[in-house]
């Protein structure tokens, strides 16, 4: 069984990384979309809340869980016996960092293979930090976001 994990803060979910974790689903047994528990990063929305809008975004999807976790990536992986990571890339510039962690992933966990995802170029600008400052800011984000998550950044 093919198990890939695509790990994220997601804070919040866009539709990028819904694309993602779509194709990513036609590919493997199983994607488990991992919330990342980093008290070092100021979250908008709380884990829970999180897990919640992604939940909801893939309810009706079979191949998709959706869970938390804390710690090492590859700890978690082997717990979960995922042999895959998937990672997302937008632009060029998110290569670098992906390309050391993968790596270092790799050194960690040798037989964990990471793979990256293009994003579709109609999302190649999008990020969740432009969501929230779209949003804060009054602007229309339901073609950014699953309607999940649009709701949940409108009541806030």
């Amino acid at each position: 069984m093919k198990v890939a994990i695509y790990p994220g803060s997601f804070d919040p979910i866009t539709n990028g990384h819904v694309d993602i974790i779509k194709r990513a689903s036609e590919l493997f047994d199983k994607v488990i979309v991992a919330v990342i528990r980093n008290p070092e990063k100021k979250a908008r929305f709380s884990l829970d809340e999180r897990v919640e809008m992604l939940q909801q975004s893939f309810r009706t999807v079979k191949l998709v869980e959706v869970d938390s976790f804390d710690g090492l990536l590859v700890d978690y992986a082997k717990k979960k016996k995922a042999n895959i990571i998937v990672r997302g890339l937008r632009a060029v510039s998110d290569f670098d960092y992906e390309f050391q962690m993968a790596l270092t992933n790799r050194k960690m966990a040798p037989k964990i293979e990471t793979l990256f995802f293009m994003t579709d170029y109609k999302y190649s600008y999008l990020s969740s930090s432009f969501v929230k400052q779209i949003a804060r800011l009054g602007g229309d984000i339901s073609e950014l976001v699953p309607s999940a998550v649009a709701n949940k950044l409108s009541s806030k």
